[in-house]
């Protein structure tokens, strides 16, 4: 159910896509943002990309790439979407246990979301779930599209065993 994206699943990914950005509730992305722009910026600049893929369509999808490069390179960052029509259901519960399994293959150490929007609850909540720990507010960072300027939070959880 799970496998690494193509340019087909993200076609068929791309109405998902457009109104998360457009609901300006959960990402930091244009919402005006092309097909073309959000292709790039989903699938050809992080390290790899995955499709959760249910009776031929794309319900889910996670990025995968270093959040920052050299010394803090063991470090790994992730974004995921859930189409409207399947959240509820455990795919981003699966799609994250995936990253960090993914994550651990491709060497990453520990895994850091830059910006989880407070009030973006669910997400908070499924992410504390799965052992992610909040380290950091940043106050008014981001301009929710109905509740104007809010808090994000930085989530950070250590993946690998020892203390390398």
């Amino acid at each position: 159910m799970i496998r690494e994206m193509t340019e087909v699943d993200f076609d068929s990914f791309w109405s998902t896509f457009s109104s998360v950005i457009e609901a300006q509730e959960t990402y930091a992305f244009d919402p005006d943002m092309t097909r073309k722009q959000a292709y790039a910026l989903w699938c050809q600049t992080p390290q790899k990309v995955y499709a959760y893929v249910e009776n031929g369509a794309v319900l889910g999808s996670y990025y995968i790439k270093p959040n920052a490069m050299g010394p803090s390179k063991h470090i790994c960052n992730c974004g995921y979407m859930v189409a409207s029509e399947a959240r509820g259901k455990g795919i981003a519960k699966l799609l994250c246990e995936h990253s960090q399994q993914t994550a651990l293959e491709l060497g990453y150490l520990a895994m850091q979301f830059n910006s989880v929007v407070s009030t973006n609850t669910v997400a908070v909540n499924l992410w504390q779930k799965l052992g992610f720990s909040i380290i950091g507010t940043i106050p008014k960072a981001y301009r929710h599209k109905r509740l104007g300027l809010i808090d994000s939070y930085i989530m950070y959880k250590w993946l690998s065993g020892s203390c390398e």
